[in-house]
């Protein structure tokens, strides 16, 4: 097996650590720690960049709301430093920090925790990436924490930085429903990049069925199960937040919300359409391999049965006789050549008359 070239810190360096222990757990995807500062109101945005933790601890908010964002989770001191600045519990940041959560959502008495995966398409590879996204909705702050620097967020800071637009009007609840909508978005596009990749393979199945195949068929077959396990407890998450009247978000915006549910029960029903397509696929992998084997091996019957006459007269003409017909014949061998020529000639007509030549 190949081994991987990328950093990977384990789930076991937590064993016997009490709850609540900074500890990064997950692949290493960016050499150095980010940190990005957007403050916004309705007369004006201020963006601002940290190298350091100390460069960070100086600095006090001039606005009224503000979307802090961290590239890189490898760095346990960064999340402790913004841990203690807006006052996190504990388990908030060790969630942060161990990448290989299941979606969830955890309500505090001063802020949302919410953990999501957003995922990429590689086209050089033509395969999915995943990574995970926190988000920390508060009464006037909204902290997000990723893996790496994706772009998945551009977009939202450009409509934050439009003079006129209607975010910075708005409160950093909908800040946070637009990063969830970003990220449902996405899905749509890794579900369009899974459809054509099946539709691909479909193709190929049918053609030219072989073992690389049969891998890439599985290989999908995961990808799409990994986005399954990354959109369905989504789902209910963003429907139990449409309900809740918890305070963090407004009623205005628990209905965005829920278009935002609208949108990953549609991606859940195509992903299951292209699952069905690739369980197909591997029972038409089989048919087409089964149909191959079925081919080539009436091609050697039919090749072993046109010359089992020329063995038959071979053998006939090599018993140890003194006395045999044309065996002393100068025209003999010539003879059994053309008996055995004329036996294969008559079969191989039967057998075209018959269409078993037939390969397709």
């Amino acid at each position: 097996m190949r081994k991987s070239s990328k950093k990977h810190t384990r789930p076991t360096r937590k064993l016997g650590l009490p709850p609540g222990s900074l500890i990064h757990i997950g692949e290493i995807k960016t050499e150095k720690t980010s940190i990005s500062l957007i403050e916004f109101d309705a007369h004006g945005l201020t963006e601002t960049r940290f190298d350091s933790i100390e460069a960070s601890r100086s600095y006090q908010p001039t606005r009224e709301k503000l979307w802090l964002n961290v590239y890189g989770l490898h760095d346990p001191a960064v999340m402790a430093e913004i841990g203690r600045r807006f006052k996190l519990h504990p388990l908030v940041q060790e969630d942060a920090l161990n990448t290989q959560q299941r979606p969830k959502s955890d309500e505090y008495a001063d802020y949302l925790f919410i953990v999501a995966r957003c995922f990429d398409f590689v086209s050089e590879t033509r395969s999915l990436t995943s990574d995970q996204v926190s988000i920390v909705l508060g009464r006037n702050f909204v902290l997000t924490f990723q893996e790496r620097a994706s772009g998945a967020f551009e977009a939202v800071r450009e409509r934050l930085r439009a003079e006129h637009g209607a975010m910075r009007t708005h409160g950093v609840d909908y800040l946070a429903y637009a990063l969830l909508d970003t990220l449902v978005d996405r899905y749509f596009v890794a579900l369009d990049d899974l459809s054509d990749m099946a539709e691909d393979l479909e193709d190929a199945a049918l053609t030219r069925p072989n073992p690389s195949l049969l891998a890439e068929i599985n290989r999908v077959k995961h990808e799409a199960l990994t986005l399954r396990r990354a959109v369905w407890p989504l789902r209910e998450i963003l429907n139990m937040l449409a309900r809740a009247d918890n305070g963090f978000f407004t009623a205005d915006t628990r209905l965005y919300l829920r278009d935002i549910y609208d949108h990953t029960v549609h991606v859940l029903e195509s992903l299951e359409s292209v699952r069905d397509m690739l369980a197909d696929l591997l029972d038409i992998y089989l048919s087409s391999v089964s149909n191959r084997l079925n081919t080539e091996v009436r091609i050697l019957t039919v090749l072993t049965t046109l010359f089992m006459p020329a063995t038959l007269i071979a053998g006939i003409f090599g018993m140890n006789f003194h006395t045999m017909p044309l065996l002393d014949d100068n025209e003999g061998f010539w003879l059994a050549l053309a008996m055995m020529l004329g036996a294969a000639t008559v079969m191989a007509a039967a057998f075209w008359r018959r269409n078993w030549l037939n390969t397709r």
